[in-house]
């Protein structure tokens, strides 16, 4: 595999404005994502910038960023057009889309979204972890992923995602961690389908690749990275990284 890593980015967020700008320690916070995107050693990395602060702050940060025009419906359009500036001979074969709010998240959580594409069939890998404690499981703003792992399997068949507790019955359940790699021809695929009718009913972009027939597959991983989304995970953020 020839990958590369691509952090869409945009300032518009609903419940804190400014995200990727916002300051911990003296710098951006997608500065840090920059950070610990390098540390995982998958490959070049570049940003996917929504406004010219951001792909400015990125620039700074050494990093090389494309300017994607605001009307594109997901990160993962702005990804992907993006990939038309950055690598239009087609150099990479998959692209890792690495959400823009986590600055914490670990290098091996993020290498291990590669390891679904050992399997030439796969064509978007993924990652998941445990579900904690029934709240977090009825908690819709957790998506689940239905999935079921043979003995020390790390890499399971995506079967379904929901913002249900699924799947119903004793056993194990997967909390679904928004990274993904995708085949560069998959990445393609994806923007040019229209939303699926499951994909608009759970607002879970992934299910429109399910529903069209491509395979995803779910890496597992101990913890799931900490994603920033309000004031208050902003100064966990902040506490976290100085230790």
């Amino acid at each position: 595999m020839r990958p590369i890593l691509v952090i869409p980015a945009r300032m518009a967020a609903t419940r804190l404005p400014g995200k990727p700008l916002a300051d911990i320690h003296g710098r951006p916070m997608i500065a840090h994502v920059l950070d610990r995107a390098r540390e995982a050693g998958i490959g070049p990395v570049a940003v996917a910038a929504g406004e010219s602060e951001i792909a400015a702050a990125a620039r700074a940060a050494g990093a090389e960023a494309v300017l994607v025009a605001e009307d594109v419906p997901s990160g993962t359009d702005r990804v992907q057009r993006a990939m038309a500036a950055l690598d239009p001979e087609g150099r990479y074969d998959v692209v890792v889309n690495l959400q823009g709010d986590f600055p914490t998240i670990a290098p091996e959580t993020l290498r291990a979204v590669l390891e679904p594409l050992a399997d030439p069939a796969v064509d978007i890998g993924t990652l998941v972890c445990p579900i904690a404690n029934e709240e977090e499981a009825n908690t819709s703003s957790f998506v689940k992923c239905a999935c079921a792992f043979e003995g020390d399997s790390r890499v399971a068949p995506a079967l379904y995602f929901s913002r249900l507790p699924i799947p119903w019955g004793e056993g194990p359940r997967w909390h679904h961690i928004g990274v993904y790699a995708y085949r560069r021809a998959a990445l393609d695929r994806f923007v040019s389908l229209p939303a699926s009718p499951l994909e608009l009913r759970e607002k879970l972009e992934q299910l429109r690749a399910l529903e069209a027939g491509m395979w995803i597959a779910a890496a597992r991983v101990d913890h799931g990275p900490f994603g920033v989304d309000t004031p208050h995970d902003l100064e966990r953020a902040r506490a976290m990284l100085a230790r």
